[in-house]
């Protein structure tokens, strides 16, 4: 841990934050122990409905249900960002401007290296 240092854009993960996991409050572990309980009761449940040789009709599970609709209904869902518009640049415009470059230097030269015939 001595020798982790912090990236200047990006924040520390909460696993490498000590403050995170020794100097929680009371009322913060508490919280903490019920939602573990509740994810372990659904998990349950789950595992139940799953397991079941006698059932017959499909098992509807929430979160499934809720990461199927938001990919298929990208674009009400989506926000532009600053990450998303250089991603954006960066997959779309950067590699025209590169094969072009590629294309263009290839021909000025004469030899044909990314040429198949």
């Amino acid at each position: 841990m001595a020798d982790y240092r912090e990236a200047p854009l990006a924040a520390r993960p909460k696993t490498l934050e000590p403050a995170e996991y020794y100097e929680l409050s009371p009322e913060c572990r508490r919280a903490e122990e019920e939602r573990a309980a509740l994810r372990a009761q659904l998990k349950r449940q789950y595992q139940l409905q799953l397991n079941n040789p006698h059932r017959r009709d499909l098992i509807e599970d929430p979160a499934l249900t809720r990461w199927t609709y938001a990919r298929t209904n990208i674009y009400p869902h989506f926000r532009p960002t600053a990450k998303t518009s250089l991603l954006g640049g960066l997959f779309s415009v950067v590699p025209l401007f590169v094969f072009y470059y590629i294309f263009k230097t290839d021909r000025v030269s004469g030899n044909c290296c990314c040429c198949f015939w």
